[in-house]
């Protein structure tokens, strides 16, 4: 695969970088450098997304038929790259890159009419519900019950670390619609309305001190069976399509930009004397990105010929969050006795309270807490290096 850029790329850089300059304000870019997370308060990030929405470029990834914006995946990732090294905020994947999808794959052509133009448009903001407090990683062990009433179904349990679910209008949720035979074979999928009487929202703070995750509990909430994605009791079916984009999809242009900020604190502190110690490991680490970032082309090509990503989603999620946390802990190494100063207050976008110590330590400790939940969420590693022993080595 060439990764060189032709002249039109070049000019697609070129484009981008200037609607980057024009479009993108310093607040919405202030916003954007201070997040510590994949996910940002949408009075940020959907502020942007009509802005890209009204360009077209909501949903590089979609097909052309759904609003999709036809680029080669070349495209795409100088498109992830500008926007990271610009600031620019990041948008909830929950609709974009990962419902919408599953609903251009599985829905009817009502689901699609619907939900689709709404996901662009970031008049829905979604939130997943997967995991319970008794099934992670174990995600077929689920309980949540829905028993069908006419035609809805009658929701009972409970979800949890459930990102922005107090923020979200919309929710796409595992059900158990049956409990005897092989558990995957009792799941349901459904799109839910969270502003169904029944639904109640708990927070959890996080390590770092921000609400970012909550409980969700279900009392006897009735969603109408129209909202089913797929058959009943296929929803493993679903779901599997589903967390092949959340493994594989993005990029590592968010790790790019992370280490480029790494580099230039520690550049200007005088860490990067020398061959060896920190500038060894930072050395080390930025040759690591470069091997994620082909396998990257690697699947982007497969999508873009038509293809699911498969085990390849499993690498690149072990790949990407072990180098996410790689790169956090470069970071409070590079940020000396600054970086574990708590500091919520300040580094809230648009704070007037002045930061202690350098502006650039503020984020480091926050999104190295944070991350720790990356090999974690989306199935942990330990389940990825499973998946691919037995797909890929046929263990």
């Amino acid at each position: 695969m060439n990764l060189d850029l032709t002249q039109e790329d070049s000019d697609f850089r070129d484009e981008v970088r200037a609607f980057l300059h024009d479009n993108l304000t310093p607040e919405l870019a202030n916003a954007g450098k201070l997040t510590t997370s994949v996910f940002i308060e949408p009075q940020f990030s959907l502020p942007w997304q009509r802005i890209l929405h009204a360009r077209g470029w909501a949903a590089p990834a979609w097909p052309v038929e759904y609003g999709g914006t036809g680029w080669s995946e070349m495209q795409r990732y100088i498109f992830a790259s500008e926007c990271a090294r610009a600031g620019a905020p990041g948008l909830s994947p929950m609709g974009l890159s990962m419902v919408g999808p599953c609903i251009i794959g599985h829905g009817t052509p009502e689901q699609k009419a619907h939900y689709l133009p709404r996901i662009l448009s970031g008049e829905d903001y979604w939130c997943q519900g997967y995991s319970e407090p008794n099934s992670g990683s174990d995600l077929a062990s689920l309980g949540l019950k829905a028993v069908a009433d006419g035609d809805a179904y009658v929701l009972n349990g409970t979800k949890i670390w459930t990102t922005h679910a107090h923020f979200a209008t919309r929710m796409f949720c595992l059900v158990r619609t049956r409990f005897d035979g092989k558990p995957q074979e009792g799941i349901t999928f459904l799109l839910l309305d969270m502003n169904l009487p029944g639904i109640k929202v708990e927070p959890i703070i996080t390590l770092a001190g921000e609400h970012e995750v909550n409980q969700v509990f279900f009392d006897d909430v009735r969603v109408p069976q129209a909202g089913r994605l797929g058959a009943e009791n296929d929803g493993w079916t679903v779901a599997k399509y589903l967390l092949e984009f959340e493994r594989g999809g993005g990029s590592s242009a968010g790790l790019e930009a992370g280490v480029a900020r790494i580099r230039a604190l520690a550049a200007r502190d005088g860490l990067l004397a020398g061959a060896g110690g920190f500038a060894r490991d930072l050395a080390a680490a930025e040759i690591g990105l470069e091997a994620i970032k082909i396998t990257e082309q690697r699947v982007s090509a497969a999508l873009s010929s038509g293809a699911n990503p498969g085990p390849a989603a499993s690498m690149l999620k072990v790949q990407r969050t072990e180098m996410m946390q790689r790169i956090d802990t470069l970071g409070i190494e590079a940020g000396g006795a600054y970086a574990g100063v708590d500091q919520l207050e300040a580094r809230q976008p648009g704070s007037n309270i002045a930061p202690v110590g350098p502006s650039d330590r503020l984020t480091l400790m926050p999104r190295y807490l944070n991350n720790r939940a990356g090999s974690i969420y989306g199935g942990s590693n330990e389940v990825q290096r499973n998946i691919m022993a037995k797909l890929v080595l046929g263990l």
